[in-house]
């Protein structure tokens, strides 16, 4: 039995004492010889070919199919294809078909997917825009003729307060992410069987799971900052260049072991949800799956979050463009080394623009990240056959073998 907990729950052990039947020789019909021996009157060797065509006169017969110059007919089918009771078909998924899948699944269900993420972009926009105007500090000036040891001080003063600045907006975006994920994953979930769901339903079964969602959010978080920490620390003490040097080594060793974790806790959030995994549990979970599989996960990530930045360039240029025109901002001020001061009009239509772009990029994230929990599953547990059992698919009954 597969240990795997939770939603399509695979595995089950190979039937004890059934194996298929072997063919063998036929026994004798006289009743002599011993059992499954072949008949000891066999026909002289060499006396055996296929028939001939022996000419197209009158009366004579057509050589059968298959046999001399008959038409040839292709002897055994491929194999059928797979069942596809929703957005997927039910084997494993190439790279197209996961990324289509996502699409079509937030196609299917606009409403609901688009509908709710619509709405928590607009309320993490305000929220973002309003921090932004009166609660966040203004960021820090560099002068470019500084040299030295004032330089290094003016550029570190300069990445705090960038950092100071973006992290409240990058914890609202992280719950927003974390709203978006949980109902996307419930949507998709329905959606790979073929089943419609309503906002109420998906918000119903994924309300419960939003909590240990933030704690395996947070924890991932921690990781990373301590990995970076111990990276960087040692060099940061030192504080002379050959610390520098140190720093710089150990952003590296640790940008690389940061993006192997990533990669291999990436299934974590779709096994919390749909297994009802508990945090450390979904962490090991999704390393197992991954296992084996780092660098086609990596490729699949990396071409959707490149796909993600495209999007994001092409809405936001214009949507930057217009809001420096509207608010009367000198393109010089923003590439300058004063920090410009922008107002309200210039807020406003980048946060427009902003809405657009997490309308569209938080659930299709999230509805690839589902996926490929599939896709593994399907890989490694044969999901496929209990997936097309739930959809209730004739010839998957609970007798069907695993493959």
């Amino acid at each position: 039995m597969n240990d795997s907990p939770g939603w399509a729950s695979p595995g089950s052990a190979p039937s004890d004492g059934k194996e298929k039947a072997i063919p063998r020789p036929s026994d004798p019909q006289d009743g002599s010889g011993p059992t499954g021996q072949w008949s000891p009157e066999q026909p002289p060797p060499g006396q055996w070919s296929p028939p001939s065509n022996p000419g197209g006169g009158p009366g004579t017969r057509p050589p059968a199919p298959g046999w001399g110059g008959g038409p040839q007919r292709q002897g055994w089918a491929g194999p059928p294809p797979a069942a596809k009771p929703g957005v997927i078909p039910l084997r494993p998924l190439s790279l197209g078909e996961i990324l289509d899948g996502s699409v079509s699944a937030l196609r299917a269900h606009w409403r609901t997917a688009l509908g709710f993420s619509l709405t928590v972009s607009v309320v993490t926009q305000i929220a973002a825009i309003l921090m932004q105007r009166y609660l966040l500090p203004e960021p820090t000036s560099i002068d470019p003729n500084a040299t030295g040891t004032e330089a290094l001080r003016q550029t570190a003063d300069s990445a705090g307060s960038t950092l100071l600045s973006l992290a409240p907006v990058s914890l609202l975006s992280m719950i927003a992410t974390l709203f978006t994920a949980s109902v996307v994953t419930v949507i998709i979930s329905r959606s790979v069987l073929g089943r419609s769901t309503t906002l109420a339903d998906s918000w119903a079964e994924a309300r419960p799971r939003v909590l240990p969602l933030l704690g395996l959010t947070v924890l991932v978080a921690v990781i990373m900052a301590s990995i970076m920490a111990v990276g960087i620390g040692p060099g940061l003490l030192l504080g002379s260049e050959a610390g520098a040097a140190l720093a710089f080594l150990g952003f590296a060793a640790a940008c690389v072991v940061m993006l192997w974790l990533n990669v291999s806790f990436a299934l974590a959030a779709p096994a919390l949800m749909l297994e009802r995994q508990t945090i450390v549990a979904a962490l090991r979970r999704s390393a197992k799956l991954v296992r084996g599989a780092w660098w086609r996960t990596f490729g699949i990530l990396a071409l959707t979050y490149l796909l993600t930045f495209l999007l994001t360039f092409l809405v936001s240029i214009p949507f930057g463009i217009i809001a420096v025109i509207a608010d009367g901002t000198e393109v010089s001020d923003l590439f300058g080394g004063t920090a410009p001061s922008v107002g309200w009009p210039f807020l406003i239509v980048t946060g427009i623009g902003e809405v657009i772009v997490s309308t569209l990029i938080y659930p299709f994230v999230a509805g690839v990240m589902a996926l490929l929990y599939v896709d593994q599953r399907i890989r490694r547990e044969a999901l496929d056959l209990d997936l097309a059992r739930a959809a209730g698919l004739p010839g998957y009954g609970d007798n069907t073998p695993r493959s």
